[in-house]
C-alpha cells in the first residue's frame, strides 16, 4: 500500500478493528500503541494531522509542560501484525510536532527523512541504498540482575560448548569460533531461523537468506534486501521484532547484545551503502576496487569522523567489548577491498554498477538504525562536498605488519566515553543541513553518559572481586 486511502480501503474491505502505530524511541526501541479503527482517518496520515500522545514519558523526549505530540503513520510500512491474537494491522510512524506539523527534532525517523533531504539539496545525488546485516544471539536461558551488594549474569545455550541443559549429552556442540557454518545437528536453530525469515516476509522485509553465524552459543544471522534509507531502517526493526517473538515463541530468548560472551565473536551490524542520483549509480568507477572518485571521498568522509560516528553506530558501553583485535572485528579506521579488520570494506560486486557499495563494519544492532545510517551519509556527504583523500587502502595482513606501521593506522575509540567525547568536539558534518539538531547531539551525549558511562564506572564488577578481594 502507498496511499493513507488505500490503507484505509484496506481496513475496511478486510474487516479489521485495531491499528498498531509503532514508533522508535533515541534507543532504537519500538514503542507502540494500539487503536480502535475508528480513530484512524485520512488526516492521521498528515502531518497537519496525526494521531495524538503523551511525549513526557519517552526517555529523552519532551518535558511534561510541553508532552503533546503526534504519530502519522507511514502508508507504505503496513502490515498485518503476526504476533497478535485479534488481527491487528501495523504501522511504522515518524513523530510531528501538532501545532506546527514540523517532523520532530529528537524522532529519529524524522532525522533520517532529513538526512535524505539534504542529500537532495547537495545536489550530490536523490536516494541512498543501505543494506544492514544485523547479527543476534539466540540463548536457552538467560538471568542477570544488579544490586549495590550483588551483580550477577548467567547464559545458557544447548549448543554451546558450556552448555548445561540436556543437549549437552548427545555431544554435538559448536565450539568457540567454529559456527559458521555447521549442519544439523550441531546447528540447532534451522527451523527457528527458518520460521523468523518468513515471517520478516510476511511483514513486508525483503528477505535473501539466513545461516548460523561464527560464535558458539547460538548466533545467528538473516539476510534481507538493500533499500532506500528510511525503510532499510524501518525493517532493522521489524528484523529485531520477529526475531525476538518468534525466539519466544520457542520457549528461548535472543539479543542483539553486541558482546553477550566473552572471549567469542561478537554480533555486529555491517553497513553496506551506496549513493545514486536521477537513477544512476555513483560509487562505480575505474579507481581503487571498482570504485569511483566520489566513492574514495565518501570513504575519506567517514574516516575522518569515524571516532565521533561510533558514539551513534556503537552506542553502548557493551559495544566496545566487541571492537577489540582477534574477532573479526573491525578496529583499525581503514579501508581494503578484502581485509575484515577493517572498518570499511570493498564487497566483491562482480562487473555491474549498480552493485558497487562500501560497507562499513563497525556499526552494532544496539544502536538506532535511523539514527546509524544517517550519521553514516552525514560523514559520507561531508567527504565528497570537502574532497577528503581516504589514504592508502589496508590490504596487507594486520598481523604481519611492524609494531611502528601499525602503530599508524588509526583505531576505532577504545569505550563509549571516548567516542562521546570525540562526538562533542566533531559534529558539525551532522548538524549542517539541520540532519541533526545541535540539541540532539547534546542531549544524546549527556543521555548516554549520564545514564549509561557514569554508573557503570562506579559499578563493582565481579571480576574485580576476583582480582581484588584478596589485597
Amino acid at each position: 500500500m502507498q496511499t493513507a486511502q488505500e490503507v484505509l480501503k484496506y481496513i475496511e474491505d478486510n474487516g479489521i478493528e485495531l491499528i498498531d502505530l509503532k514508533f522508535v524511541d533515541l534507543y532504537g526501541i519500538w514503542q507502540h500503541c494500539t487503536f480502535h479503527k475508528s480513530l484512524i482517518e485520512e488526516d492521521s496520515f498528515a502531518n497537519s494531522g496525526g494521531v495524538a500522545f503523551d511525549g513526557s514519558s519517552i526517555r529523552g523526549w519532551k518535558a511534561i509542560n510541553n508532552s503533546d505530540m503526534a504519530m502519522v503513520p507511514d502508508p507504505t510500512t503496513a502490515w498485518m501484525d503476526p504476533f497478535m491474537d485479534v488481527p491487528t494491522l501495523s504501522m511504522v510512524c515518524s513523530i510531528v510536532e501538532p501545532r506546527t506539523g514540523e517532523l520532530y527534532g529528537r524522532d529519529p525517523r524524522s532525522i533520517a527523512q532529513r538526512a535524505i533531504d539534504y542529500l537532495i539539496s547537495t545536489g550530490i545525488g536523490d536516494k541512498v541504498y543501505c543494506g544492514p546485516e544485523p547479527e543476534f544471539f539466540i540463548f536457552d536461558k538467560v538471568s542477570y540482575g544488579m544490586a549495590g551488594h550483588e551483580g550477577y549474569f548467567f547464559i545458557d545455550s544447548d549448543e554451546g560448548p558450556w552448555n548445561s541443559g540436556e543437549e549437552s549429552s548427545l555431544g554435538h556442540k559448536i565450539g568457540k569460533k567454529r559456527g559458521y557454518f555447521p549442519v544439523a545437528p550441531s546447528d540447532m536453530l534451522q527451523d527457528m531461523r527458518t520460521e523468523m525469515l518468513m515471517t520478516m516476509a510476511k511483514c513486508g522485509v525483503p528477505i535473501e537468506k539466513h545461516h548460523h553465524e561464527v560464535a558458539a552459543g547460538g548466533q545467528c544471522e538473516l539476510g534481507i534486501k538493500f533499500s532506500d534509507l528510511v525503510h532499510a531502517a524501518d525493517y532493522v526493526m521489524t528484523y529485531k521484532y520477529v526475531v525476538k517473538n518468534v525466539a519466544r515463541k520457542y520457549g528461548k530468548t535472543a539479543t542483539f547484545m553486541p558482546k553477550p560472551i566473552y572471549d567469542d565473536n561478537g554480533s555486529g551490524m555491517h553497513s553496506h551503502m551506496s549513493i545514486w542520483n536521477d537513477g544512476q549509480p555513483l560509487f562505480a568507477g575505474d579507481k581503487y576496487a571498482g570504485l569511483s572518485q566520489t566513492a574514495l571521498y565518501f570513504i575519506g568522509g567517514l574516516i575522518k569522523h569515524a571516532k565521533s560516528l561510533l558514539a551513534f553506530t556503537n552506542p553502548t558501553v557493551n559495544s566496545y567489548k566487541r571492537l577489540v583485535p582477534g574477532f573479526e572485528a573491525p578496529v583499525n579506521l581503514a579501508y581494503s577491498a578484502g581485509n575484515r579488520s577493517a572498518s570499511i570494506r570493498i564487497p566483491l560486486s562482480g562487473t555491474n554498477p549498480k552493485a558497487k557499495r562500501l560497507e562499513f563494519r563497525c556499526p552494532d544492532a544496539s544502536s538506532n538504525p535511523y539514527l546509524t545510517f544517517s550519521a553514516m551519509l552525514c560523514a559520507g556527504l561531508d567527504g565528497i562536498k570537502n574532497q577528503i583523500d581516504p589514504g592508502e587502502p589496508l590490504d596487507v595482513d594486520i598481523y604481519e605488519m611492524a609494531p611502528d606501521e601499525l602503530a599508524k593506522i588509526p583505531k576505532a575509540p577504545a569505550n563509549l566515553a571516548e567516542a562521546l567525547m570525540y562526538l562533542e568536539q566533531d559534529h558539525d558534518f551532522l548538524t549542517v543541513g539541520g540532519v541533526f539538531p545541535e540539541d540532539f547531539i547534546t542531549n544524546w551525549v549527556s543521555m548516554k553518559m549520564d545514564g549509561e558511562v557514569k554508573p557503570l564506572s562506579k559499578l563493582p564488577h565481579p571480576y574485580e572481586f576476583e582480582l581484588y578481594y584478596d589485597c
